[in-house]
């Protein structure tokens, strides 16, 4: 079931319906804004949204400014937002690991983002390629999938750790292919990678940035990519959807919220100044540099997007008997 909260604010936002405060959303921005970034300066995450900062800086006439309060997996950063006044002038550029997978995971949140977040717009995502040990007689997902099912609970494939995104991407990828491969749980993608590439696991899924180079060496294979188009960093690795396995979804993704009292005037018009970032030839390019596909949608379609992963995850969990710690 969702929670009030964010019902009351997509009908607010969709419908127009009267709200206080329309002088505030007027006069937004009068001073600097903070986007609050739960995760340590260089990931994926933090240059998106150092990216969208100085573009929004050019265009609102006011400075935008990134603030990083990394720790406990971004929950740190999104505890300081909802705790912050809803003015509009402290945002979170929340990600998948706090907003839709640790609801799942975590038994004490301390925050629920359904509750106390309100969407603003998905600024981007950032893709999962599934990758193999070269020595695996495969070259295409078919085969892999076929290949896995010759050979149950012989295959092994690693992860960040348990309950982390990838560790999600590869139970759904299990489910969904009806394979038995057993999944192993490393510290970090850097560990996970090096023992990929030494044959102790066998495949994985992972972002561009930590694959790309390896793919290219030779030293990995990349079967497919979980976004909706292929990326021109590696243009011959087809999505799942054109290797076979249609509906298959991972990666990361992050978008911005606000405390869940903001005034739907006042997501509207932040939703509108930061859409207008997002398309624009500047940032596409600037994304597309980077292997992060732009986003740029409406309150209402982010919080639906939002919706829908909560639900996948939660019907993912219930299914392999992924419990919160």
């Amino acid at each position: 079931m969702q929670r009030r909260s964010l019902l009351i604010t997509l009908a607010l936002v969709a419908g127009g319906l009267p709200c206080t405060a329309p002088a505030q959303a007027q006069a937004w921005p009068s001073r600097p804004v903070k986007i609050i970034v739960g995760y340590p300066p260089g990931g994926a995450t933090d240059v998106a949204a150092r990216l969208l900062a100085a573009e929004l800086s050019k265009s609102l006439g006011q400075q935008v400014v990134i603030e990083n309060k990394p720790g406990a997996g971004g929950m740190v950063a999104g505890s300081y937002v909802v705790r912050s006044e809803p003015d509009g002038y402290t945002l979170l550029m929340g990600a998948s690991a706090e907003v839709t997978i640790a609801p799942i995971t975590v038994k004490a949140m301390p925050f629920d983002p359904m509750k106390d977040l309100v969407p603003i717009t998905l600024v981007g995502q950032v893709p999962f390629f599934m990758v193999i040990n070269p020595g695996l007689p495969v070259s295409t997902l078919a085969e892999f999938i076929a290949y896995a099912k010759a050979n149950p609970g012989k295959l092994n494939y690693s992860s960040f750790g348990n309950n982390t995104s990838n560790h999600f991407a590869g139970e759904l990828f299990k489910s969904m292919a009806g394979v038995n491969t057993i999944h192993v749980p490393y510290k970090g993608s850097g560990p996970s990678i090096a023992d990929l590439i030494s044959g102790q696991v066998q495949y994985t899924f992972d972002s561009p940035p930590a694959v790309i180079e390896q793919v290219r060496g030779g030293r990995l294979r990349a079967l497919a990519i979980s976004g909706p188009v292929r990326l021109a960093s590696l243009p011959d690795v087809p999505t799942f959807a054109e290797a076979g396995l249609p509906g298959f979804s991972g990666g990361t993704w992050f978008g911005l919220l606000a405390p869940a009292a903001t005034p739907a005037p006042l997501i509207a018009k932040i939703n509108t100044a930061v859409v207008n970032v997002l398309h624009s030839p500047e940032m596409r390019v600037a994304f597309a540099e980077r292997n992060i596909l732009v986003g740029g949608d409406t309150p209402v379609e982010f919080g639906q997007f939002i919706q829908a992963e909560v639900s996948k995850w939660k019907a993912l969990a219930n299914k392999v008997g992924i419990v919160a710690e």
